[in-house]
């Protein structure tokens, strides 16, 4: 009995001796991430479907320097035109790092390049969207703790970068399952605007061209949705040039029976605007990833 007692007590010490290599490994990997995280990350991520390597921002909520193991939802937020990947911490909402803590999201800020975010049928070095679906995505997937799924992947962004988010959501509603756009250029298949934001640089002449300015808009897309194919968000203030395509857009989502959320409030093309609007996206997509 002595000798079962003992051998016992033997065990239970080799075990109370035995480091914890799971615990103390991901303890250690917690105090490093501490002492090295930065919330907003300057990357460059390699391409092939574009002319160089892209300049993006990530930015990470405070959280993901405390855990080896969480993995997050995703918004990527798209600029407009005369913009860059900087555009929107510098001019439009310096305080994304504080949004990102505080919705426990990741935020991909690409560089657009003034591409309207299409796929350009003139320019072999701007296939734009082919490079967010084939390579962006899939990099910041691999690199980050995301939750790789459409249903927690979203995207959104301001005037250009308006007309992308939906136009990415409606085409490939299999990569980004919520969609948004603020004050976006959701049509602009219009006479006033055909010389306008080097659109005819993307898709040649609107006159040599009308069929591919009119396929390349957001709202040309409409009548190919299902009504549960993505949960799409948009808004336009009413003093925005940009109200009447947004309000077409609004009426051809209800002919089609497309859920939608639309919004007008007071206000013109401007950041204060987004700066604004830009809360009410990630609301709501935080809402639809917690479901």
């Amino acid at each position: 009995m002595k000798k079962r007692i003992l051998s016992l007590m033997l065990l239970l010490g080799m075990v109370a001796a035995m480091p914890m290599y799971g615990h103390e490994c991901c303890h250690e990997k917690q105090l490093l991430a501490q002492e090295s995280f930065k919330s907003i990350n300057h990357i460059q991520v390699p391409a092939t479907n574009i002319a160089s390597p892209m300049d993006v921002n990530v930015i990470l909520p405070q959280s993901y320097a405390t855990s080896c193991h969480k993995e997050y939802p995703v918004v990527y937020i798209l600029h407009g035109y005369d913009g860059d990947y900087t555009t929107w911490l510098t001019l439009t909402e310096p305080r994304l790092d504080s949004l990102a803590s505080h919705y426990d999201m990741i935020f991909v800020l690409p560089d657009g390049r003034d591409s309207w975010y299409f796929d350009s049928p003139v320019d072999s070095t701007l296939q734009m969207e082919s490079f967010f679906v084939e390579e962006l995505v899939p990099y910041i997937d691999k690199n980050y703790r995301t939750i790789a799924d459409a249903k927690h992947r979203a995207i959104t962004g301001l005037s250009m970068g308006g007309h992308g988010g939906l136009w990415y959501g409606m085409r490939h509603s299999d990569v980004w399952g919520s969609a948004g756009s603020m004050s976006g250029g959701v049509n602009f298949d219009k006479e006033k605007w055909q010389k306008s934001w080097k659109i005819a640089q993307r898709l040649g002449s609107k006159v040599e061209n009308p069929e591919r300015w009119s396929s390349h808009t957001v709202v040309s897309l409409v009548p190919t949705l299902k009504p549960d194919q993505l949960n799409i968000i948009f808004d336009c203030g009413i003093d925005d040039f940009f109200i009447g395509v947004n309000r077409e857009l609004h009426e051809a989502l209800l002919k089609y029976n497309i859920p939608h959320d639309y919004t007008e409030r007071p206000g013109r093309h401007t950041h204060p605007y987004w700066r604004n609007s830009i809360r009410y996206h990630l609301q709501y997509f935080h809402d639809i990833f917690n479901k």
